[in-house]
Formats: structure tokens, C-alpha cells, sequence
């Protein structure tokens, strides 16, 4: 694509990180979203939380782009935490929505991405669901509904407006795959629970690359699931992790262990999810890492 103009709000994080690394690398000015007052030409204070954003700051860029949050699994879910993972997201992509909304039509982005989850659909057991599948029922589909509905002053604008529904990213810098690949490398991986809960991952190059090519194809607006065409068992990608890295994985970690050390957060690593990418796949995307075997190897 041309030389463009993105804001990008969560760069400091695994997914936008990447991506802003990703655009730079390529030319494009990146305009990122922080919480203190700004240093630079290239930043534009919001606060997420309190659901404030510059407006100003966003005029004229091409695209916006969020992608942050508090972390899901980065601790045990208080009824605290809970709120401040909701408000993280909602309010601050309502305030990202208010903000491009206000513009003048001819400073407003032409597209607007908002991050959400494949935490959506909750437990799907072994049917493979895809974005015609409705939302499930718990704490995180609650919050990707509500998540998602907070972009509506953007789309009530006219700006082309689509969600990304994100799947385990295969990392070795963050999410859950920077916490499993040290486990696994010291010889104490192992399946969780029973191990036969689907776990459908995407890999870091990929979700980047998807989300890039959810800016630049005109047209494409709604969910769009970022995960690998081939989700597999927690069992099976324990074998592969052993494999790849040869090293044991004797080791198992009993689903009432889980619960009594991750709280309800351990419903997110027992849980099955079987997601499929159709979507993304009709729109022309191919993936680098369809397999999670090549997926672990570009993470290394």
C-alpha cells in the first residue's frame, strides 16, 4: 500500500508492537496512542480507562488501529480485575469511536480496526464454528459483545470498521506461548486438563500480516477470525512443543489444580474453542504458518 498515516493504540504490547514494527519497517508513519502527557510529534495522549481520547491527534490519519486492553491471563480474575479488563477495553474503544466520529469527513481514517477475541464464541467442545457462529455465554463473550458494540459511533460515521477476533498467538514475547515456550524448554510442559480442548492459535507473523491486510483491502468491514485453519487438541500441540524443542512432556497439569490456582480465568485455558478463519480466508489472506509446527519454529 501507499505511504499511509496509522494510529496505533496498544503498541507497547505483544500484537501492536509488532505491527507498529511491521509499518515502520515499510515506510509509514505510525502515530502512537499513550497515557502520558506526549513527547514526540509521533504520540497522541488518551486515556483509555476514563474513556478520553485527542481527537485532533487522530485527524488525518489513514487508519486506527486498537489493540489494547488490560491482559487477560496476566493475573487471577478479581471481580476488580474483571472490571478493569472491561473498562480497559470498552471504554477505550468507545473513546477511540467518539474521537473518529467527531472528525470532519475528510480527517477521519477510512478504516477502523478494534481488536477483539475469539474468547466470543466460548466453549464450542469439537464443533468448528466460524464468524456466523453467535456469541457463547460467560464473562468473556459478554465482553467481546460489548467490546465490539462500543465501535458503533465510528460506523454510525461511515467509517469502515472491522474486529479482529484474535486466537493464541505462538510468540516467544508475550501472551501464553512466551509463558509456555520457558516451561517446555526447562522439560515441565505438559497438556492441561485432559489435554483433547481445541486450541486455535495464530502465528505472531501471521496475525500481523492479517491485520495489515485487513487495512489495505477495501471493502472489508465486520469479524474477522485471526487464527490458523488448523486448530488442534491442547494434546496435540503439547506433542509438537516436545517435539520441536526436544524435550519431555511427562508432566500434566490436573484441571482442578488449574481452577484452584487460576480461578475462573482457568475456564479460558480449559475450555475448548475450535475456531475457523473463513472469512479472512474468502477475503484473499493466505497464511505463512497454517500448521503449528511451523508456527513454533518462526517463534524460535
Amino acid at each position: 500500500m501507499e505511504r499511509s498515516r496509522i494510529a496505533v493504540a496498544g503498541a507497547s504490547g505483544l500484537i501492536g508492537g509488532a505491527l507498529a514494527r511491521s509499518l515502520a519497517a515499510d515506510g509509514h508513519e505510525v502515530v502512537r496512542l499513550v497515557r502520558r502527557t506526549p513527547r514526540t510529534a509521533d504520540e497522541v495522549r488518551w486515556d483509555p480507562e476514563g474513556g478520553r481520547a485527542d481527537a485532533a491527534g487522530l485527524a488525518g490519519c489513514d487508519a486506527v488501529v486498537n489493540l489494547a486492553g488490560a491482559g487477560v491471563g496476566n493475573r487471577r480474575w478479581t471481580d476488580a480485575y474483571k472490571q478493569r479488563i472491561r473498562d480497559s477495553r470498552v471504554n477505550g474503544t468507545a473513546a477511540l469511536a467518539r474521537a473518529v466520529a467527531s472528525l470532519d469527513e475528510k480527517d477521519r481514517p477510512r478504516v477502523f480496526v478494534n481488536g477483539s477475541a475469539i474468547g466470543y464464541y466460548g466453549e464450542t467442545g469439537d464443533r468448528a464454528v466460524d464468524e456466523s457462529a453467535p456469541a457463547g455465554e460467560g464473562f468473556l463473550p459478554e465482553l467481546c459483545v460489548e467490546w465490539e458494540a462500543a465501535t458503533t459511533p465510528a460506523q454510525e460515521a461511515g467509517v469502515r470498521t472491522v474486529f479482529t477476533r484474535t486466537g493464541l498467538v505462538v510468540s516467544r514475547e508475550g501472551g501464553a506461548w512466551g509463558r509456555l515456550f520457558p516451561l517446555f524448554r526447562a522439560g515441565l510442559g505438559g497438556r492441561m486438563g485432559d489435554g483433547r480442548q481445541y486450541w486455535s492459535f495464530v502465528a505472531l507473523h501471521d496475525e500481523v500480516a492479517a491485520i495489515r491486510h485487513l487495512i489495505d483491502t477495501d471493502g472489508l468491514s465486520g469479524p474477522f477470525n485471526i487464527t490458523a485453519p488448523n486448530p488442534l487438541t491442547n494434546r496435540e500441540i503439547t506433542a509438537v512443543m516436545g517435539r520441536v524443542l526436544h524435550r519431555p512432556t511427562l508432566f500434566a497439569v490436573p484441571a482442578p489444580v488449574l481452577r484452584n490456582v487460576l480461578g475462573e480465568m482457568a475456564g479460558d485455558v480449559l475450555g475448548s474453542a475450535r475456531i475457523l478463519p473463513t472469512r479472512l480466508l474468502e477475503s484473499g489472506f493466505r497464511f505463512a504458518f497454517p500448521e503449528i509446527e511451523g508456527a513454533i519454529r518462526a517463534a524460535l
